[in-house]
């Protein structure tokens, strides 16, 4: 089993694949389209590879989970990355900012951003392959 897709739902479409496209670079809108939910028309894309993709859905309403608070819902999304300071370079240059740094460990590196809906996004660079040196918590 593996994780195929999230789904997010977001105010402004071109403002999150601004986001997500300077995070992954390689990634392409597979599909898009229109379509209703709940009553409410609503605009989506695919975005992704040919194995994995966020789907992002426009007409969100409200403000996103309070991250400094302790309500039920998602906390972040994290990606893998084989080259961390190229996130960030590229993260930085289309005019997102770091939300907080990692924290340090031998085994790896990782940054967290939020993306223009508030949703937390992480992104983690191993230096290991070994499972116990990678998700240790030293």
């Amino acid at each position: 089993m593996r994780l195929e897709h999230i789904n997010l739902v977001v105010r402004d479409i071109k403002r999150s694949l601004a986001f997500y496209k300077a995070a992954c670079p390689h990634w392409n809108i597979r599909s898009k389209g229109q379509s209703e939910w709940s009553g409410k028309p609503r605009t989506w894309i695919h975005f992704g590879d040919d194995y994995n993709y966020i789907a992002i859905c426009d007409n969100g309403e409200s403000d996103g989970r309070d991250l400094a608070g302790h309500q039920v819902g998602l906390a972040h999304i994290a990606f893998e990355t084989y080259n961390i300071k190229e996130v960030i370079f590229r993260l930085e240059q289309a005019g997102f900012s770091i939300a907080k740094p990692g924290a340090e460990n031998l085994y790896r590196k990782n940054v967290y951003f939020l993306d223009p809906d508030g949703i937390e996004v992480e992104f983690v660079e191993y230096s290991s392959d070994l499972p116990s040196e990678r998700n240790n918590e030293d």
